[in-house]
């Protein structure tokens, strides 16, 4: 017997820009990034819109026909943008990748053409998973429009859909071609989604950058109140901290059985499911973040203040710390979120890790979780949130 082993080296240049406006005819930048390289003929581009961004802002259509009718000597439009169904819905079944794949084929789409997506983080993956599987692989822009997208579903390099009841079963690992950041397509989010991606901001800073974290609880007031320039702020460092991850830790393609990145979402994850998706991914995250920075205190690993900082900065920020369905049981009346901990396992595939806290700022790998101290967890989140309520019910009087 004998064997032949080679090394396959390949090198992803992962380009996240920050910009204003980027459908202004006036704005090169999403031009520039399609002429690279340039090759002396018209770049084609299809262009995939949320129809949750279309119906909001309903001339961003004629702006992006506008901007490359402005551009026709560099890019090419195949067609009108076609809108598709955002949300966590569109990713419940493969009918929205066919459909894509479908266009790609129609108007000869080739690996030196582009795919843009312009939505939300669910669109996100359904664009990027068509994108990574005809000819096998068609270059990808995204364009984010919603805080958590943009500040971390949509500056990764991962695509995927739901089936078989679990989240992203079915997926590529597949670096788009460039990210582009465009603060003004978050202006008509309604005010829960933009607050969705602040739980991730929080979660990033809790187990990599503990100033981070700390300018957060400075600017919780302002970013209750979506200001501006705080929001950038925290989108900026979030991405530059999630791509940081992506591009030093040695396993951007989850090879091993580690996920530090999911800090807070073995349960976040389960929980988007048993509630049918009413719950957004950032809302489940938020409590995540909670179950687990509480059950590290349980367990000994965070200190108690710490740990009260925490559970008060996700509460400023304007999310809740509980849901019914963190008390929603099967057959047998074992706690469904419970389930996550081996569906999570399961997905990485070999020895469970937990991405646990040890500070704020530092985050500790486990390989066990104590159940009964899990469990205890999640009733002192309902507790709090009981509490919360009365004192804001007794304030109200």
């Amino acid at each position: 017997m004998s064997v032949i082993e080679r090394t396959i080296e390949v090198r992803f240049p992962l380009r996240v820009h920050f910009t204003q406006r980027v459908f202004d005819p006036l704005n090169p930048l999403l031009r520039d990034v399609l002429t690279q390289p340039e090759t002396g003929q018209p770049r084609k581009a299809l262009v995939v819109l949320d129809d949750c961004l279309d119906a909001a802002q309903p001339d961003l259509m004629r702006q992006i026909e506008s901007y490359f009718a402005s551009h026709r000597d560099s890019v090419k439009l195949v067609c009108p943008p076609l809108v598709i169904e955002g949300g966590e819905r569109s990713k419940n079944s493969d009918f929205h990748v066919a459909e894509i794949h479908s266009y790609v084929e129609k108007f000869h789409i080739d690996r030196h053409s582009y795919i843009l997506a312009v939505g939300g983080g669910a669109l996100l993956d359904v664009v990027g998973l068509a994108a990574a599987t005809a000819h096998r692989g068609v270059r990808h822009v995204r364009i984010p429009t919603t805080t958590l997208s943009q500040d971390d579903s949509g500056v990764g390099v991962k695509n995927g859909i739901n089936a078989f009841g679990k989240k992203n079963f079915i997926g590529t690992f597949c670096p788009p071609f460039a990210v582009i950041n465009d603060f003004q397509l978050l202006s008509s989010l309604p005010d829960r989604d933009k607050r969705a991606g602040y739980s991730e901001a929080v979660k990033v800073a809790l187990i990599r950058d503990r100033n981070f974290f700390e300018r957060i609880e400075h600017d919780a007031k302002l970013l209750a109140e979506f200001e501006p320039t705080a929001m950038q702020h925290l989108i900026y460092r979030s991405a530059e901290l999630h791509l940081n991850h992506i591009a030093t830790s040695g396993d951007p393609f989850e090879f091993g059985s580690a996920r530090p990145l999911d800090f807070g979402h073995w349960a976040a994850h389960k929980l988007e499911q048993i509630s049918d998706y009413q719950l957004r991914h950032g809302e489940a995250v938020a409590i995540g973040v909670g179950l687990d920075a509480i059950y590290s205190r349980k367990i000994g690993l965070l200190d108690a203040p710490s740990t009260e900082r925490i559970l008060k900065l996700v509460e400023k920020l304007g999310f809740d710390l509980f849901a019914n369905e963190l008390l929603n049981v099967d057959a047998e009346n074992n706690l469904l979120v419970i389930k996550g901990l081996e569906e999570f396992r399961e997905h990485l595939g070999g020895q469970l890790t937990i991405t646990l806290l040890r500070a704020i700022g530092e985050g500790v790998e486990v390989h066990e979780m104590n159940l009964p101290k899990v469990i205890e967890s999640i009733y002192e989140l309902q507790e709090r949130q009981s509490a919360h309520s009365q004192k804001v019910l007794h304030v109200g009087r």
